[in-house]
C-alpha cells in the first residue's frame, strides 16, 4: 500500500507539473512575441524544459518501485537517485545558460539595442513567478510527505523557473524605465543561485548512492527504540545506510547471557519488528544479540 501511495503521489504531482508547464510556456511565448520581449521568450523555453524534468521523475519513480529480483535483490530504490542526478544536471546546464547569455549581453552591449517590451510581457513575468512559486511549494510539500529526492529536485526546478522569471521581470521593468542593464545583472545573480541548488541536489543524491549514514536524529531515535524493548540491556553497535529513500540498519544489542537461544531470538525479533513498524523508511534491519556478560 505504501509503495502504491508513493508512486501515485509522485506521478500525480509530476503530471500536474507537465500540464501547468505546457500552459505556462505557451502563455509566456505568446506574451514574449506580442510584447517584444526576448527575455520572456527565453523564459518560455525554460518552462518547457521543466516538462522533461517531470517526465524523468515519473520514469525514475516507476523504476524505483519495481520489486526485487535475482539481479537486484535489494530492490531498485536507487533509480530515484539517478533521476535526481539527471535533474541536477539539467538545473546546472539551465543555470549556466542563463548566466552565459547574461554575461555575453553585458560584454557585447546587446542589452542596449533590444526593443522596449510591452506591458503584456511584464504581466506574464508576474504570472509566471506566482504560478511557479506555487508549484514549488506544491511539489516540495508532497516530496517531504513521501520522502522523495526526485520530487525535491523537481520542486527546485520549479523555483529556478520562478527565479528566471524574476530576472525577466527585473529586465522588462528596467527596460520600461530605461535601465536595461538590470536584466543581465539579475540573471547572473539568479544563475549563481541555481548552480548552488543543482550542486546541493547532486551531493544529496550522491550521498544516498554511496551508502551514506542517515541523519543523527534518526539514528538516535532508532537506538532509543531498541533500548526500550524488553530484554535489551543496551545497544552495542548501530550502523545505518541510505538506499534511495529507504534505510538499511545493522544493530547489535546486549541481552542476559544466561537466556536460551530461543529467548535471545525472540528479543531480537521484537526489536526488529518494533523498529520496522515505528520507522516506515527502514526497509530492513539486521539484529545481532551479544551476551551482556
Amino acid at each position: 500500500m505504501e509503495q502504491n501511495s508513493f508512486k501515485a503521489v509522485a506521478t500525480r504531482v509530476s503530471t500536474v507539473s507537465i500540464i501547468i508547464n505546457l500552459l505556462l510556456a505557451g502563455f509566456k511565448f505568446i506574451a514574449g512575441v506580442v510584447g517584444h520581449s526576448g527575455a520572456m521568450i527565453s523564459d518560455a523555453v525554460h518552462s518547457s524544459s521543466d516538462v522533461i524534468g517531470s517526465l524523468i521523475v515519473i520514469i525514475g519513480v516507476r523504476m524505483s518501485e519495481k520489486a526485487s529480483d535475482a539481479d537486484h535483490p535489494y530492490g531498485h530504490e536507487r533509480m530515484e537517485d539517478v533521476a535526481s542526478l539527471i535533474l541536477a544536471g539539467i538545473l546546472f546546464v539551465a543555470g549556466l545558460s542563463i548566466g552565459k547569455e547574461a554575461l555575453l549581453s553585458i560584454l557585447d552591449g546587446s542589452y542596449q539595442t533590444s526593443v522596449s517590451p510591452g506591458i503584456l510581457a511584464l504581466v506574464a513575468a508576474i504570472v509566471s513567478i506566482v504560478v511557479k512559486e506555487g508549484m514549488f511549494w506544491y511539489t516540495w510539500l508532497n516530496a517531504k510527505k513521501i520522502s522523495s529526492g526526485a520530487l525535491k529536485a523537481e520542486a527546485w526546478h520549479h523555483r529556478s523557473d520562478a527565479l528566471s522569471s524574476v530576472g525577466a521581470l527585473i529586465g522588462i521593468g528596467g527596460a520600461l524605465l530605461g535601465v536595461r542593464i538590470m536584466e543581465p545583472i539579475a540573471s547572473i545573480i539568479i544563475c549563481l543561485f541555481i548552480l548552488k541548488v543543482a550542486i546541493d541536489i547532486f551531493r544529496e543524491a550522491t550521498d544516498r548512492m554511496v551508502d551514506h549514514a542517515c541523519d543523527s536524529e534518526t539514528e538516535e531515535n532508532i537506538r532509543r527504540c531498541a533500548e526500550e524493548q524488553e530484554g535489551v540491556i543496551k545497544v552495542d553497535m548501530l550502523r545505518t545506510r541510505e538506499f534511495g529513500r529507504k534505510i538499511y540498519v545493522d544493530l547489535e544489542i546486549s541481552a542476559d547471557g544466561s537466556i536460551t537461544l530461543r529467548q535471545g531470538h525472540d528479543i531480537a525479533q521484537q526489536v526488529h519488528d518494533k523498529i520496522e513498524s515505528t520507522f516506515p523508511n527502514v526497509k530492513h534491519i539486521m539484529v545481532h544479540v551479544n551476551p551482556a556478560d
